[in-house]
């Protein structure tokens, strides 16, 4: 069987008397191209706040390749291999791409405290960054300040962060939300060739996007999760129909 690389057990998290976060149980198995969908208040952020340690929750227990990580603060998460993109671009708009992705290289690699140190002046550095930047498709813009580039490679570039920080485990949060259309392809293209080792959780309003990435899906609706299963049974169940023709919007295969 598969291993199970991320996992929760019976999740819930109130505000008071609201309950954002109902008894949700679920795993993300290793390799995986899991997508978490649902209409808009479902509560796919909270659960997603949840998981990185944003927030703590009320009951349950998340645990990551086998330890239990529920009250674990969110830098150690993504030290042990956890690593969330933003649904909202987060990026230093002074920096290029090349200077933003040897800082975090550096930092995973232990050296950030020689910040000081030229650019280049660690060749496994260097050379990580390079290929990041190719990989990413980054190398065009790689000495351009990052507030003059289109906004799709802003998310690129925060995709590219993500894997500096060789990720165990990938939460992309809307990659394509607020992307427009003529650089949507290449960010689609780039997200299905992460690598095959690491694991994605997907959190998407595209249904397009859903359906060619994900191997299986989970629904959450009203904090509970509705359903879960493969693309082909998501897309002909009734109740997730119902739920999504219910907010505008047709779920297709």
């Amino acid at each position: 069987m598969t291993e199970t690389v991320l996992s929760t057990q019976g999740l819930v998290m109130r505000f008071g008397g609201i309950t954002a976060t109902n008894n949700v149980t679920m795993e993300l198995k290793r390799g995986a191209r899991h997508a978490l969908i649902g209409p808009n208040g479902a509560g796919k952020t909270t659960l997603i706040n949840l998981l990185t340690g944003v927030l703590v929750p009320t009951e349950g227990r998340i645990s990551l390749l086998g330890e239990d990580i529920t009250t674990l603060a969110p830098h150690k998460r993504v030290a042990r291999g956890l690593v969330r993109t933003f649904q909202i671009n987060q990026l230093f708009d002074s920096m290029t791409p090349l200077e933003t992705l040897a800082l975090v290289v550096s930092q995973h690699q232990g050296i950030a405290s020689q910040w000081w140190r030229p650019l280049g002046a660690s060749k496994a550095v260097t050379e990580r960054a390079a290929q990041l930047l190719e990989q990413f498709h980054l190398g065009d813009v790689a000495q351009q300040q990052t507030k003059f580039m289109a906004y799709g490679k802003r998310r690129l570039l925060e995709i590219a962060i993500a894997l500096a920080c060789e990720p165990r485990v990938l939460l992309l949060d809307e990659p394509v939300a607020g992307v427009p259309a003529g650089e949507r392809e290449e960010l689609l293209q780039t997200v299905a060739a992460l690598p095959a080792d690491v694991s994605v959780l997907l959190i998407e309003h595209d249904m397009d996007l859903v359906f060619s990435f994900a191997d299986r899906m989970t629904v959450l609706v009203n904090g509970t999760l509705l359903t879960e299963g493969d693309p082909e049974t998501i897309a002909n169940d009734p109740k997730v129909k119902e739920v999504y023709l219910g907010h505008g919007e047709a779920v297709h295969v």
